[in-house]
């Protein structure tokens, strides 16, 4: 069954954090994370296991580049900064594979808030020159960027590939009352749904920053524009090569 987090129910765990010397607000969404332990995340690190959660980062902040164990996508919602040498902010999809370094991630004087969306356990991150020694030999170095920032039109945008292993970003501006066909998760290694605007309809429907997790051998979700439309992004992720 696929795992919704509504942002009215996440914004309770809102809290004051830092890392590597940045400050920033830090609300929990879906699963465990070192900021909200015991809700019982996966000891594999290997398995999947889906976190999400939102940075509020502070104005002018600094994260330094680092890496993670498992693959990951960013989306930029408010705010300005830049992220290694791209310029981000509304609306920009960034993806990093497990033990990918990238970064820094340096807000500008407005902030910078992103979306972070995992398909494993991840402690937390490794940061750069220090953690070099724990990057595996030999390793794929693998991110991808893309600036959504123009006025989406009607219909589907395609954000990054679809790749031959699944990797796939998709967004979808609808009407409301209009109905989507998902693509299939057995596609990919899961795949996180953010909504942006408007409301996605179910038995208990949702809104901006409200996201929703559907594994591999789940049905693909049924997409269903309620009040206002729909603006929604779709993030899968790749299947590992074993």
């Amino acid at each position: 069954m696929p795992e919704i987090a509504a942002a009215e129910t996440a914004s309770a765990t809102r809290r004051r954090a830092s890392s590597n010397g940045a400050e920033f607000w830090f609300t929990s969404f879906i699963g465990a994370n070192r900021y909200r332990p015991g809700v019982g995340p996966a000891p594999n690190p290997e398995a999947l296991y889906p976190m999400a959660f939102l940075v509020e980062q502070d104005a002018n902040a600094v994260v330094g580049a680092h890496f993670h164990q498992s693959d990951q996508f960013q989306v930029m919602l408010d705010g300005a900064g830049r992220l290694g040498t791209h310029d981000v902010g509304p609306v920009a999809v960034h993806f990093a594979s497990a033990f990918s370094a990238y970064g820094p991630i340096r807000a500008g004087a407005g902030g910078l808030h992103y979306f972070t969306l995992r398909n494993g356990w991840d402690p937390g991150a490794r940061y750069m020159p220090e953690a070099r020694t724990e990057l595996p030999r030999p390793r794929r170095h693998r991110v991808a960027m893309a600036d959504l920032s123009r006025e989406p039109e009607a219909g589907c945008e395609s954000v990054l590939g679809p790749e031959a292993d699944g990797l796939a970003a998709w967004r979808w501006r609808l009407a409301e009352g209009a109905r989507l066909d998902a693509p299939d998760p057995a596609t990919g290694r899961g795949q996180f749904w953010l909504v942006l605007d408007g409301t996605l309809s179910g038995d208990e429907p949702i809104g901006p920053r409200s996201c929703v997790f559907v594994r591999p051998e789940e049905p693909a979700l049924g997409i269903l524009a309620g009040a206002g439309g729909l603006d929604i992004l779709a993030l899968q992720f790749p299947i590992r090569a074993r």
